[in-house]
């Protein structure tokens, strides 16, 4: 391959995000100098992140017009300057939106031999340790407890309701439209599952949860946060993972009720990212493949084949239309 596809962000958006604001173009094949290996990417990582860092600085740096859209990628060691890894070898990396990118060998990291290589995106990678590490590290549910998760039909929060349920807790739902959440109940296991666009979603929420809530894991902030910290129960914990509701929003919102709810009820309220557990990663994985050999874990992979479709991709995950973790296969599995 002489040239090397990229997908540009055009300009920022203001507002929500349109195919518009990206531009693919091409570009010589990037070779790498000392230290570096040139990766050819299989499966690139959609998320509601990549919004955000459209926004400006997090966690990470900020995405600035006329840069290659970042990703977490799945990929394979095509040219290496570094005697830690060799071609052939198949990676996960910090990447772009392209089909070879040149990263520092030390910020790849090897990855075992899991097949097929979806799942390390997946359950085995950033999703599932996601929901675990929020979950169980963070959440610290208890046997017997009501666990309501939001985007409970998104990559992490179909295995949080899952991982509830593997814990020996009720595990309730909240997601976009009746037949998602039918979806959640019928096909992942989860208890109850609530419709945040059915009208009365207070009601609803209390109805499927008449014990009040002891862990709430947020993925969407916004009014569905406000209604559920109403019902949270004394000392219950609060996991905010993320806000999608308020990436593409001009003018975010966050709950009214704070910080009164979080002092009435004695609420613990904790953000993290899921670098902060790695050096719980081992204990995770062994659980998670432990629960998906036993059945107790359902995996669901929402796969958009083709580069040129990935900011499409990403437009639709912010509208809610993926099940499960949503990524772009870029190149078929070696």
């Amino acid at each position: 391959m002489s040239q090397n596809r990229e997908v540009i962000v055009r300009e920022l958006p203001k507002g929500a995000l349109e195919p518009a604001h990206f531009e693919m173009r091409e570009a010589p094949v990037p070779r790498p100098g000392d230290g570096e290996v040139r990766i050819r990417n299989i499966l690139m990582s959609i998320d509601a992140a990549n919004r955000a860092w459209m926004q400006g600085a997090t966690y990470r740096e900020a995405v600035k017009a006329g840069d290659v859209m970042h990703t977490y990628a799945i990929a394979e060691v095509v040219e290496s300057r570094d005697p830690s890894l060799e071609p052939g070898q198949i990676v996960a990396v910090e990447s772009r939106w392209a089909d070879q990118v040149v990263v520092k060998a030390r910020r790849a990291v090897r990855l075992p031999d899991v097949r097929p290589l979806s799942h390390l995106l997946s359950v085995y990678g950033i999703a599932g340790k996601t929901a675990y590490h929020g979950l169980v590290n963070v959440g610290r549910p208890k046997a017997g407890e009501t666990v309501v998760v939001s985007a409970a039909a998104g990559s992490v929060g179909l295995f949080v309701g899952q991982i509830a349920r593997a814990l020996g807790c009720r595990a309730v739902g909240i997601a976009g439209g009746e037949d998602k959440c039918r979806w959640v109940v019928e096909h992942l296991g989860f208890d109850a599952c609530v419709d945040h666009r059915g009208g009365n979603l207070f009601a609803d929420l209390r109805q499927a949860c008449p014990d009040g809530i002891d862990v709430y894991f947020d993925n969407v902030g916004g009014s569905v946060l406000e209604t559920a910290l109403f019902q949270m129960n004394l000392h219950g914990r609060v996991v905010c993972c993320g806000a999608v509701s308020q990436y593409d929003a001009q003018g975010p919102s966050g709950p009214r009720n704070l910080p009164g709810m979080v002092v009435v009820k004695r609420l613990r309220m904790e953000g993290f990212i899921v670098m902060d557990f790695a050096d719980r990663d081992e204990a995770a994985l062994a659980d998670l493949h432990r629960w998906v050999d036993e059945g107790r874990l359902v995996v669901v992979e929402d796969i958009v084949e083709g580069l040129e479709n990935a900011p499409a991709a990403l437009i639709g995950l912010l509208a809610g239309e993926n099940r499960g973790k949503r990524m772009v296969r870029v190149a078929p599995d070696p």
